[in-house]
């Protein structure tokens, strides 16, 4: 009589298997939160109008080592191969700090070039990467965008106020200012 033959589905050794799962399921859903805590990925962006051509405003910051030239808070920028992609831009900061830059892409056609830090620097955060890009507004004007995106300097939970998210925001931010600030400046003395 087939009626009395138990289904496959209704095997104790299958329900015992299914049961053991569906329970190893929600203990992991359980704990996915907890571990799912931690830094998130920060972005800054920054923009500014120069009333000056997109060639000038790239010509003064194009050279991977010219960092020392526009912004007002680097005091040497040197980089070991100029604007080849790799070269490795150390920079010196005017009040002691230093930061080690690699330069990842460059293209002069398009004014733009993009480059990581290194993590440990004198900035509070981790895994920073960034581009600078110079597109011209008309034949007169121009506009620099800076952006980056990067983790706090504390990747762990419970960071301190100088390593966490908003501190590393901040400090990004203070630096794209500044350094679009002065480079305006300079840019449009006649």
């Amino acid at each position: 009589m087939p009626f009395l033959t138990p289904s496959p589905d209704h095997h104790p050794s299958r329900r015992r298997w299914l049961a053991t799962a569906l329970a190893g399921l929600g203990a992991a859903a359980a704990v996915l939160p907890a571990a799912a805590h931690g830094p998130t990925r920060q972005k800054v962006v920054e923009t500014i109008s120069i009333d000056a051509p997109a060639d000038a405003v790239w010509t003064r910051i194009k050279a991977f080592d010219a960092l020392k030239d526009w912004h007002p808070a680097v005091a040497e920028s040197p980089a070991d191969k100029g604007s080849s992609v790799g070269s490795v831009r150390t920079i010196k900061l005017k009040d002691g700090g230093q930061l080690v830059e690699t330069l990842e892409a460059f293209n002069d056609a398009q004014r733009r070039y993009s480059y990581r830090l290194k993590d440990g620097g004198a900035l509070p955060v981790t895994n920073y990467t960034s581009t600078l890009t110079v597109t011209p507004d008309g034949d007169a004007k121009s506009t620099v965008e800076w952006r980056g995106a990067f983790y706090r300097g504390h990747p762990n939970n419970d960071p301190p106020p100088d390593r966490n998210d908003e501190a590393a925001v901040a400090a990004v931010t203070g630096v794209y200012k500044a350094g679009l600030q002065n480079l305006k400046q300079l840019a449009e003395k006649k």
